[in-house]
């Protein structure tokens, strides 16, 4: 790896640190997953809970303590602004619509960059315990176990699945586009977390992965996996 990467106050590795995050991030999430949920509507079909913004106060404690001198941006706060170069990028719950309605499909999503290139991402999905993590140079793994993507060369012979995201005109075009290609696919999924549907090409388990418009939070850590996973974005 050309740019070498930093150990923090306590001398953990970035890895290491996501790790931590996430852990945290889970211990509060699953605590509130399959109660009643303090919502609150952002746009339509864009939901904000209090387990969100619980997860997200509580990495960006982790994070302020570890590396006093980095950013971190994240999907529920401004961004803050300490360092020009390094970059946390974190979403605290990513698929807040399933988890707030309790379908176990959600995860925590964190990368480090570096002048905006992800240099480490970890994907963690909390109800199957599943880390998928990748660092530039090394590949791509999921609780340990190197991960490919899908060699399927035919779209006809592929798992297809897709994200609508929240913008009304691009989400009717992907629907359009779909009902132009079936039945030229196996099967269509529309996943609700953009993150755990990166994550998921990445191991295989999807062949391909479409989503129109993603931000930082949802797709840092996943064009990590996929690439080092021997995918393209």
């Amino acid at each position: 790896m050309a740019t070498d990467l930093p150990s923090s106050s306590s001398g953990k590795s970035p890895l290491e640190v996501a790790r931590l995050c996430a852990r945290e991030g889970e211990r509060i999430v699953m605590a509130a997953f399959g109660r009643p949920q303090d919502v609150r509507v952002k746009g339509r079909g864009n939901l904000v809970t209090a387990a969100d913004l619980a997860s997200e106060r509580a990495i960006h404690e982790i994070l302020a303590a570890e590396y006093p001198d980095h950013s971190v941006l994240s999907e529920e706060t401004a961004a803050t602004t300490r360092g020009e170069d390094w970059m946390w990028v974190v979403d605290p719950l990513d698929g807040t619509h399933n988890f707030a309605r309790g379908i176990p499909f959600f995860c925590i999503n964190i990368a480090l960059c570096y002048r905006e290139e992800p240099l480490v991402g970890l994907t963690f999905e909390p109800v199957r315990g599943e880390e998928f993590w990748a660092q530039k140079g090394d590949g791509a793994f999921v609780n340990g176990e190197r991960i490919e993507v899908s060699q399927e060369e035919s779209v006809g012979a592929s798992l297809l699945a897709v994200g609508l995201g929240y913008d009304d005109e691009r989400a009717g075009r992907m629907l359009t586009l779909l009902h132009e290609l079936w039945p030229g696919m196996q099967s269509i999924r529309i996943t609700g977390s953009a993150a755990l549907g990166l994550a998921y090409a990445a191991c295989g388990r999807f062949d391909l992965f479409v989503h129109h418009v993603l931000f930082p939070w949802d797709s840092a850590a996943g064009i990590l996996l996929v690439r080092e996973a021997g995918g393209a974005i």
